[in-house]
């Protein structure tokens, strides 16, 4: 990997992680690694979800985006990019 590609992927890890950790409910940090429909299921889960359950299925996804931030923070460069930009998983 070179120094560019380096940078771009800290990028998108650090601001994904962040993301995920702060405002995880609401799945953003799925929109920044390019995964809409998990990102808008997350959205509707949250908003919609939440409405119905009183908030418990909000908090279900704020723990996820948490998770997953906390995983992609704690991955290497070349790990994150193996599994999230290369390879595509978009969940956990």
């Amino acid at each position: 990997m070179n120094e560019t590609e380096l940078a771009e992927v800290n990028s998108k890890k650090l601001a994904a992680g962040l993301l995920g950790l702060l405002l995880g409910s609401l799945g953003i940090h799925k929109f920044i690694l390019g995964y809409t429909t998990p990102g808008v299921i997350m959205l509707a889960v949250s908003l919609a979800g939440g409405l119905v359950t009183c908030g418990i299925a909000s908090a279900v996804m704020g723990v996820i985006g948490l998770i997953e931030g906390i995983i992609y923070l704690t991955m290497t460069p070349q790990q994150f990019k193996t599994l999230y930009i290369d390879g595509r998983k978009e969940w956990f």
